[in-house]
């Protein structure tokens, strides 16, 4: 059984990434997982949403380059090595796994995402400014 993951190119710039998500927002697409790779000029944003058909021609309405793939989505249980043992499985089988990532269910309203910047204490009083929540290591581990 596959789910459709969307596949936007955009340019590695500043605000490219929150220009995208107006996009989605102005739309009402909510975003259930995201992974963002880049490279110098451009990168990937891949996502999982509800309606992969309305989120394409959204973006495309918008200029975005956009691909529509197929992607396997597996419940792993919340234990040390269960990830493992399915890599496992898969590599004893010949399978190549080409990339990843993870997201959670809805056990809240609340959605986390963690956020790698190049000026850690600067962004920490932007967030702080703006009450924006930010968590502790201790609280993520709880989750």
């Amino acid at each position: 059984m596959t789910i459709k993951q969307i596949s936007i190119f955009i340019e590695n710039r500043k605000n490219a990434l929150s220009e995208l998500t107006n996009v989605l927002a102005t739309h009402n697409i909510n975003i259930r997982a995201l992974s963002l790779a880049d490279s110098s000029d451009f990168g990937i944003a891949r996502l999982i949403v509800d309606n992969s058909e309305q989120v394409q021609a959204a973006l495309e309405r918008s200029h975005y380059i956009v691909k529509v793939t197929s992607v396997i989505a597996i419940e792993i249980p919340d234990e040390s090595g269960s990830l493992n043992k399915i890599l496992k499985v898969l590599a004893d089988n010949g399978r190549n796994v080409e990339y990843m990532y993870g997201f959670t269910g809805r056990k809240t309203n609340s959605a986390y995402m963690i956020i790698r910047c190049t000026d850690i204490p600067e962004t920490e009083k932007v967030l702080e400014k703006a009450g924006i929540r930010m968590m502790n290591q201790d609280e993520l581990e709880k989750l």
